[in-house]
C-alpha cells in the first residue's frame, strides 16, 4: 500500500515503515504526526484519488531527528563583467518514518486557530441587528455593505448605484 501525501508544502510517494526526509515540522524529535492531506491511495490495482484530498484519509508518522541537508552551492556570474558572486546554505530537515496509512475512517485534527475565528465570523453576522441604520453610519460602510442592506430592505436598482446614491436611498 503507498500513498501520495502532502507534507510541509510538497508532495511526497510514501510506503509504511518508510524513511523520508521532508521541510523541517515544528514537533519535537520523537513525537507523532498526522497528515490528512491525502492525495491519492493505491492498493495493488486498486487507487483512490482524491478531488483534491481523499476524505477520511490519513498518514501516520513519527519524527525520528532534525538535521541540516547537504551544503547547496549557488553560484552567480555575470560573463565578461568581472561578476562572480558565490553563496549557499544548509537546508533544515526533519527525518520521518510513516507508521500507518488509513484509507478511510480518520477524522479531520481540527486546528485550534481557525475554528474560533469561524464561529466567531458566523456568531457576529447571526446576532447583527437589522434595525434602521442611521446615515452618518452609513457613511462609514463600504460599497459592498451598503448594497446588501438595500437588498434586505427590497430597493431596486441597488446594483448599479454609487456610494451616495445608495446612503441618499437608504436614508
Amino acid at each position: 500500500m503507498y500513498a501520495i501525501v502532502e507534507i510541509a508544502g510538497q508532495q511526497f510517494k510514501v510506503a509504511k515503515d518508510q524513511k523520508v526526509f521532508v521541510h523541517r515540522l515544528a514537533e519535537e524529535e520523537g513525537a507523532s504526526v498526522s497528515f490528512d492531506n491525502v492525495l491519492l491511495i493505491g492498493e495493488g490495482d486498486n487507487i483512490t484519488l482524491g478531488a483534491p484530498a481523499i476524505e477520511g484519509a490519513q498518514v501516520g508518522a513519527k519524527i525520528t531527528r532534525h538535521l541540516k541537508g547537504d551544503k547547496v552551492i549557488v553560484f552567480k556570474k555575470k560573463r565578461r563583467k568581472g561578476y562572480q558572486k558565490s553563496n549557499g546554505h544548509r537546508q533544515y530537515l526533519s527525518e520521518i518514518v510513516i507508521e500507518s496509512i488509513v484509507a478511510s475512517g480518520a477524522k479531520k485534527a481540527a486546528k485550534k486557530e481557525e475554528a474560533p475565528k469561524a464561529e466567531k465570523k458566523e456568531v457576529a453576522k447571526k446576532e447583527a441587528p437589522k434595525a434602521e441604520v442611521k446615515s452618518n453610519d452609513l457613511s462609514s460602510k463600504t460599497v459592498a455593505e451598503l448594497r446588501e442592506i438595500a437588498k434586505e430592505r427590497g430597493l431596486e436598482g441597488y446594483s448599479s448605484m454609487k456610494k451616495a446614491e445608495l446612503i441618499e436611498a437608504l436614508s
